[in-house]
């Protein structure tokens, strides 16, 4: 990545310009972020990969937030300092989407994608040490939020996610350190789950970006 043109993105010989550079500031255009994000998922994730017409409004609120433009997240009701909670049913691309948005802004420190299942399994062999381990100041992007299991350490059951979310609350409050997250739950489900005392953190965490629960299964 050149610092000196960030807008332009280099993938092999290849190069594509997603907006235009006026002084400091990139004014970005979304169809030209959409080719890009077309290329670099067949890349990422093979010849099959699309965008689907359907997924244009979802990807038009990451984006927006994703290159931090003020202005149209204001109008979409995001709050650029919160973090994002993709919601949406099994297989409509969730974490495909957000592994996706990283690569248009490389100009900005990337966030880390962690699968929810992993944190509890490290949980259940290193024990309370992990939960401290995710609330550091690291950015963290944790997918399938609500599929995993209950950790057990020494005999001891604990909801590990609920107590990560927890950590990265405090976080959050004192120095602003965002959070992300993917989940196939909706928010009454994300409640029974963790208990009003973390749902009720999460809309301080989150902005909920949500498919339509009809969208279908793109694995298919």
């Amino acid at each position: 990545m050149n610092l000196k043109t960030p807008h332009i993105i280099n993938e092999g010989i290849e190069q594509y310009q997603l907006g235009e550079l006026k002084g400091n500031h990139i004014h970005y255009d979304f169809e030209k972020i959409l080719i890009y994000l077309d290329v670099k998922g067949k890349l990422l994730f093979g010849e099959k990969f699309k965008i689907h017409k359907e997924d244009r409004e979802i990807l038009y609120k990451l984006c927006n937030y994703q290159i931090r433009d003020w202005q149209n997240c204001k109008k979409l009701n995001i709050d650029i300092n919160k973090g994002i909670l993709l919601s949406g049913p099994v297989g409509c691309g969730k974490t495909s989407l957000m592994k996706l948005i990283r690569h248009i802004t490389p100009q900005y420190p990337s966030f880390e994608l962690i699968p929810t299942r992993n944190v509890t399994f490290a949980f259940n062999h290193i024990g309370y040490k992990i939960i401290e381990q995710y609330g550091d100041n690291r950015f963290y992007c944790f997918d399938d939020l609500g599929i995993e299991p209950i950790g057990r350490f020494f005999g001891k059951d604990c909801n590990v996610m609920g107590e990560v979310l927890l950590s990265r609350h405090d976080l959050y409050l004192k120095y602003r350190f965002k959070t992300h997250c993917t989940t196939n739950l909706n928010a009454q489900e994300l409640e029974e789950h963790y208990g009003n005392r973390v749902r009720s953190r999460m809309r301080q965490l989150f902005n909920l970006i949500a498919f339509d629960k009809k969208c279908l299964d793109k694995r298919r």
